[in-house]
């Protein structure tokens, strides 16, 4: 598999399991089927978005539509069936999901442009919570990356294990693979375990 093959991959499956969570929290709001679809797509998009306007790459979804058809039934999905997706909870293991494949998939685009560790981990945190973060102050929420709970730090950890992964001569499909489960499964025991960074005590 060639590394613009994973990337692409990745980044349909995170922008279908943000849109998830944009829609979940759609529907609390007591949103509207236009609202649900807007506030799935800010999570679906925005953070690689970003990141390519960042980069100054061609935006994906210009090019790769079926990511708007993805976003679009992401949002659909929950409009439909929120009753049974609610009853599992699915917002936050959604969003760790999302997280982790964006937080890889910048990591692994800004790899393959040639940028140094510094941009690196920067682009993979900034692609897995960019978009989050503009559903949650749409949505009038607190902000999940900044309360005091692991968050960005496991898409810190997932970017910045990709890098060292890949200059340790794994290839391109494993290092992916270990930075998702790097990722994930720190933002899994945070949920689980209730983790969080520490507060100033000042």
């Amino acid at each position: 598999m060639t590394l613009d093959l994973l990337i692409t991959i990745a980044d349909r499956l995170g922008v279908y399991v943000f849109a998830l969570s944009g829609g979940v929290v759609a529907v609390r709001k007591d949103m509207d089927l236009f609202g649900i679809i807007v506030l799935a797509f800010l999570p679906a998009i925005g953070g690689g978005t970003l990141r390519d306007v960042l980069l100054d790459q061609p935006v994906f979804w210009l090019s790769d539509t079926w990511t708007l058809l993805l976003a679009l039934l992401g949002g659909l999905t929950v409009f439909v069936f929120h009753r049974p997706i609610n009853a599992f909870k699915p917002l936050r293991w959604a969003d760790a999901v999302g997280m982790a494949l964006f937080a890889a998939t910048g990591a692994a685009k800004a790899t393959a442009l040639g940028f140094d560790w510094p941009v690196v981990i920067i682009m993979g945190v900034l692609t897995a919570s960019a978009g989050g973060l503009l559903r949650d102050v749409v949505a009038n929420e607190d902000p999940l990356l900044l309360r005091s709970e692991i968050y960005a730090t496991a898409a810190l950890l997932g970017a910045g294990t990709y890098y060292l992964a890949l200059t340790n001569g794994a290839s391109h499909l494993t290092a992916f693979g270990i930075a998702f489960a790097a990722a994930f499964i720190l933002r899994a025991i945070a949920i689980l375990r209730n983790w969080s960074l520490p507060k100033s005590p000042f």
